[in-house]
């Protein structure tokens, strides 16, 4: 078993180690030969030793009243209601030895979810959480190092200065190892038109898997191991992270024994008439001191409470599909499939146990205006069985809970207009409409307007 000593004394080691190669590693440009070597490819651009970046999004999103007979303790809001978030980000990058990458991100967050972020299936808001407050607060989103391995074989591909990622070139065969505190997104479930709250679908059930009940804290973010094999147009991605200790929670569960999240996915990369797409395949079991539905419906059938059934090791397994396209100069379709067990309680992502998203995005080239966006998408979520009945019956959960429930499918339209206006910012409109909102025919529907500024550099 691991304990909170243990797992500070790995953290510790990694902390340091990524200091130290921060501003011990040697200087890749140093190793340049004297005589100037042929032109680089496209694909082997010169590789960088630092990488910077920032971001900054401020959000305001605000709904009027809509119909709601009754509400309970975690209903969404049904009165007039007006919040908003800001978070920065400070992304660091730095090349240590031959195929080693350190990276820290650290962020400030301030701001609060409409209605603590309680009473929807899908939430509107990817940058806001339970925990939140108005003073803005630093902490360390992301600290890990990754290790990437070439096999012989592969063709060289370019790898661009982004986020987290470092300038250079890249094999189509390789193993990447990456260890650390991140989030699982980071890794797993990626799509190119519907992964980023910042300047894409800003609806949780958008961005993300909403029926993968994801490792992660409160805030996203998680401790734990990933293994990637790359071989042309394959890769198999293997990972493990801790769990938090209580549902939705910041703290960590370091008995890995009994708590931790394992997943897999294997993604295939295409071209159809010539034109890019990619479909994944995700897997997952997740193991953590959850509670039962059924039992708590067993042990009181008109006041069940979840939590008096949680016990060690249980589990949630559950399947995704993503599928990623573009269907023309500059459109994309992103589409994305969930399903778990359900059976125990929701842990740290949504509540959601049946998912299906659709969305499309367009750059506005055909009206003059290459770097504006415009997204249209539409998720389908719904619970299984015992969930249902746990909350028609008065149960709550970390998400959910109007006291009572005619269960139906929660149905959410988000469409947004992001405009360039300087070439590091955006402005986003959207409008997020909710029907049967935390799958409840009984409540709404709700439209949320909502305005979204972001830039980066």
């Amino acid at each position: 078993m691991f304990h909170a000593e243990r797992i500070r004394a790995f953290a510790a080691p990694l902390a340091g180690a990524c200091l130290a190669g921060l501003f011990a590693a040697p200087s890749i440009a140093q190793q340049v030969p004297a005589t100037p070597p042929p032109a680089p490819s496209a694909a082997a651009q010169p590789a960088r030793d630092w990488s910077f970046h920032g971001q900054l999004t401020w959000q305001l999103q605000g709904h009027g009243g809509f119909e709601s007979p009754y509400a309970g303790e975690n209903s969404f809001q049904s009165r007039k209601e007006t919040r908003g978030s800001f978070t920065a980000t400070l992304f660091v990058g730095r090349r240590l030895w031959s195929g080693a990458e350190a990276f820290v991100n650290v962020e400030a967050v301030a701001g609060q979810g409409l209605s603590r972020v309680l009473g929807l299936a899908g939430p509107p808001n990817g940058e806001t959480y339970r925990v939140d407050s108005t003073q803005l607060k630093a902490n360390l989103a992301r600290v890990f190092l990754r290790q990437t391995f070439v096999l012989g074989g592969g063709e060289t591909e370019r790898q661009e200065d982004e986020e987290n990622q470092l300038a250079g070139a890249r094999s189509s065969r390789r193993i990447v190892v990456t260890a650390g505190k991140l989030s699982g997104t980071d890794v797993f479930d990626g799509n190119t038109y519907a992964h980023d709250p910042r300047s894409q679908f800003n609806n949780w059930s958008l961005w993300a898997n909403a029926a993968w009940d994801y490792p992660a804290d409160t805030r996203g973010y998680t401790w734990g191991l990933a293994l990637e094999l790359y071989r042309d147009a394959w890769t198999v991605r293997l990972g493990s992270f801790l769990e938090p200790l209580e549902a939705n929670g910041l703290e960590f569960d370091h008995d890995v024994s009994q708590a931790h999240g394992d997943v897999l996915e294997i993604e295939h990369r295409h071209v159809l008439s010539g034109r890019p797409g990619a479909v994944r395949l995700l897997a997952y079991w997740n193991h953590a001191r959850m509670g039962v539905y059924r039992q708590a419906l067993a042990l009181a059938p008109s006041a069940p409470d979840v939590t008096a059934t949680r016990a060690p090791g249980r589990s949630k397994y559950g399947f995704g599909l993503n599928v990623e396209q573009e269907a023309g100069p500059g459109l994309g379709v992103s589409l994305r499939a969930g399903w778990n067990d359900g059976k125990t309680e929701s842990w740290a992502f949504t509540e959601v146990e049946r998912t299906l998203a659709f969305g499309t995005t367009l750059q506005g080239n055909a009206w003059g205006r290459p770097r504006d966006v415009f997204g249209l998408g539409f998720s389908l979520n719904g619970i299984n069985g015992d969930h249902a009945d746990y909350v028609s019956a008065g149960g709550l959960g970390f998400m959910l809970g109007d006291g009572a429930l005619r269960r139906g499918t929660e149905t959410v339209l988000d469409a947004f207009y992001r405009a360039a206006i300087v070439p590091f910012g955006a402005v986003s409109v959207e409008v997020e409409h909710y029907w049967n909102p935390a799958f409840n025919r009984d409540r709404g529907p709700v439209t949320i307007i909502g305005l979204r500024l972001h830039a980066e550099f």
